[in-house]
């Protein structure tokens, strides 16, 4: 840092967190919109650390700034400096002293954009609030990878982020690791997989949700959310659902343009969580039952007719016209696709088979 730089300069504690510095601030509330961004909601979720601003949550908190200006609290905020800060300790103490931060410098909110943004807002409507402070810790940032992990940090035991940006931003969750390498580099994910929320839009432009991605491979590998998840994982993944594309035309349809995302999802089981799901359950067989051959079998799923006006899907994917992911019905759906596919049907199977030839008198 640059000693001729002009600096904001904070009273601070310094202090040390998995052997990284650093400083609590308090700052006053009217320079908060000024110098703590929010990186913007058209950025893409994977080159952002934040999840999208929610304007519904904005007009309560304002309320709140403005109607209790004596006796409100606000916890405190936690950004990314991106650049060297400087801090001077007082000459009778070794972590009590001034930070300074230059006026230059990019400082992202990693925690606490709607407060931001509340405060920005209140302001406007009671500019006297700008004289209160705010508490504010202060890291030095270290890359996108680092504040996406700080997020997903910050989060994992407050109110939880949807399963999909956690997953998208949790790199210590090696299921999600796959998940992530699977939308960006998978045929039937890449350009289609909704990252930040945990349901599709009926009228949007993608298929899949993140987190069905990973709940889907973590059935076909036959591991749990919290397993270790290698390269010949990502392997198996990839090469299965890349099989899937090359079988399943309607998902080719939707990657050329013939067919949109909202259509193939209004009429077509395999366009849902449950049909990942079922999918999943059925090559996770396969694998076993077919080691060396399971790839030439993955292409008959295209003589299956997946549309949910099919009765062959009443009570299974869907349970009074509403397609289902209860268990049972997964499992019920991916005896079908086991089938069709000649791959046989374990106890489990034959006894839940039998209960629905019963309950549907078939």
């Amino acid at each position: 840092m640059n000693d001729n730089q002009y600096c904001y300069s904070f009273p601070a504690v310094r202090g040390q967190q998995a052997g990284r510095s650093f400083y609590i601030a308090t700052c006053p509330l009217r320079i908060i919109p000024k110098i703590f961004l929010f990186d913007e909601e058209e950025v893409p979720a994977d080159l952002r650390a934040q999840r999208s601003l929610n304007r519904t949550r904005l007009p309560e908190m304002v309320r709140y700034l403005v109607d209790n200006p004596k006796d409100y609290v606000f916890s405190s905020l936690t950004a990314s400096v991106a650049t060297d800060v400087k801090f001077v300790p007082h000459s009778d103490t070794h972590d009590l002293g001034m930070l300074h931060v230059p006026m230059d410098a990019e400082i992202l909110i990693n925690d606490g954009q709607h407060r931001r943004a509340a405060i920005e807002e209140a302001l406007k409507e009671m500019p006297e609030l700008g004289q209160d402070n705010i508490s504010v810790v202060f890291f030095v940032d270290e890359g996108l990878k680092r504040s996406q992990q700080m997020f997903a940090d910050l989060n994992k035991y407050a109110v939880r982020p949807s399963p999909s940006l956690n997953a998208l931003y949790d790199f210590r969750d090696s299921s999600a690791g796959v998940a992530r390498h699977l939308a960006m580099f998978v045929k039937p994910f890449v350009g289609f997989t909704e990252m930040e929320q945990s349901t599709v839009s009926p009228k949007g432009a993608k298929l899949f949700t993140l987190s069905s991605i990973k709940q889907a491979t973590q059935v076909l590998l036959s591991k749990s959310a919290k397993s270790k998840f290698d390269d010949t994982d990502i392997k198996i993944a990839s090469k299965f659902w890349n099989c899937c594309y090359r079988a399943i035309s309607e998902w080719q349809q939707v990657h050329n343009k013939d067919l949109s995302p909202a259509n193939i999802r209004q009429d077509y089981i395999h366009a849902h969580a449950i049909g990942l799901q079922a999918l999943a359950r059925m090559g996770k067989a396969l694998l076993a039952e077919y080691p060396d051959n399971w790839q030439s079998k993955l292409y008959e799923l295209d003589k299956l007719d997946w549309r949910k006006s099919n009765p062959i899907w009443d009570n299974r994917a869907l349970h009074l016209g509403k397609l289902s992911k209860a268990s049972n019905n997964i499992k019920l759906t991916a005896n079908i696709i086991k089938q069709a596919l000649d791959v046989s049907l374990d106890k489990e199977d034959l006894t839940l088979e039998q209960e629905f030839k019963k309950s549907n008198h078939v």
